[in-house]
């Protein structure tokens, strides 16, 4: 049986990868108190991370691709943490960009996440956002993504 979410998903042309399994000591999800904890998605497409520095070898566009990329993760670990038809809404992404000193558009880079999720959920997907540049990230990648997520009652 598919799901509204999912059938969304095929509207926008997306295929879920399986969700990454966890590389440190940390847990992918955490439900708490009526809320799903994400943790940080790095950058990676068909099985590959995507790697660079905003300002310096990453221009915008390829920048809010990575955190696309971050996004559909997300979903993938939000699925199957809970299953996507229990999101009520998505409260807050945490988009951290690896960035030169002199780039100052992490909000751009950032609306790559936050479009997808409210091309996914609608008005649910829209969310509070910290969009912030930081001198490097894990494993050299472009983008990493977290989130806060409402989740109905199983």
């Amino acid at each position: 049986m598919t799901s509204k979410i999912h059938d969304r998903l095929a509207e926008l042309g997306l295929t879920l990868p399986e969700a990454a399994a966890p590389v440190a000591s940390y847990v992918p999800a955490v439900e708490a108190n009526g809320l799903l904890h994400i943790s940080g998605q790095v950058s990676q497409a068909d099985g590959q991370l995507i790697k660079g520095r905003l300002g310096e070898d990453m221009d915008v566009e390829a920048g809010a691709a990575a955190a696309r990329a971050c996004g559909i993760m997300l979903l993938a670990q939000i699925d199957k943490a809970v299953g996507l038809d229990r999101v009520e809404r998505i409260v807050k992404l945490g988009v951290f960009v690896n960035s030169a000193g002199s780039f100052t558009d992490q909000p751009k880079v950032a609306n790559g996440a936050s479009e997808l999720m409210q091309d996914v959920f609608g008005e649910a997907g829209r969310h509070a956002r910290s969009a912030v540049g930081v001198p490097a990230l894990p494993l050299g990648v472009a983008v990493e993504v977290d989130a806060v997520v409402a989740v109905r009652p199983a």
